[in-house]
Order: structure tokens, then C-alpha cells, then sequence
């Protein structure tokens, strides 16, 4: 299964979703702000980030800009809500959340997972 980085700013939320990628046989490392996706990225490789719903649609481009700099080959999940659309224009794929079979997350985070990713970031 793949290593998976989700960001976030609300806790139950990434707890929820920690637990449900785990269930799932995927390794989890959570982050709530960009010091910790820095620290989270110089330690592992991810194959997916998730960015989580909540987030604002310019802190969600922070992150992803982050995550493309400095974990070129994981590929970006962004969760979204139907009101506000998608934030992150180069996202490998989007999920409208909340989604009616919370098990889409951890279908399409393997989906993303096998769909690996150079370090050159193509």
C-alpha cells in the first residue's frame, strides 16, 4: 500500500481520515501546517498527499506548491466541497467531499498510488 501525507487544519478531520487510510493497509503522516509538511517531507517519500476540505483555497495552493517542491513524487489528492469547487488547478485528481462512500478516499488514494510520479515532478 502507499505512503500517504494528509494536511489539514481541522483535527477530527485528519484523525478521520488517518483512520480510515490506515483501515485500508495505507501508512499515514499527518500534517496541520507547512512546518510540519516540511519536516514530514524530508523524512519520507510519499506516494500520495491528500489536502484535506477545509483548508482555504489559497492555503490549499500553498501546500500543493510545497508538496510539489519538496515532495516531487507524490501525487496531490485535493478533497473539496461542492460549494467551493477546486482550488488546485494541478492536482493529480479531486474528490468532492463530503463523498457518499467515505471508502472513495482510500480507493482513490491507491488509484493515485500506483500512478507513480518521477522526482523531476512530470
Amino acid at each position: 500500500m502507499a505512503l500517504v501525507l494528509c494536511t489539514g487544519v481541522d483535527p477530527v478531520l485528519l484523525e478521520t481520515r488517518r483512520l480510515l487510510l490506515q483501515h485500508a493497509g495505507h501508512t499515514v503522516v499527518t500534517a496541520m501546517n507547512v512546518r510540519d509538511l516540511t519536516s514530514a517531507c524530508e523524512k519520507h517519500r510519499f506516494e500520495v498527499a491528500v489536502i484535506g476540505q477545509t483548508v482555504s483555497a489559497s492555503m490549499k495552493r500553498l501546500i500543493a506548491s510545497e508538496i510539489r517542491n519538496r515532495c516531487p513524487s507524490a501525487r496531490i489528492l485535493e478533497l473539496y466541497p461542492p460549494h467551493t469547487g477546486r482550488a488546485v488547478d494541478y492536482a493529480d485528481s479531486w474528490l468532492e467531499v463530503p463523498a457518499d462512500v467515505p471508502q472513495q478516499l482510500a480507493t482513490r488514494v491507491s488509484e493515485l498510488a500506483k500512478q507513480k510520479r518521477d522526482d523531476s515532478g512530470a
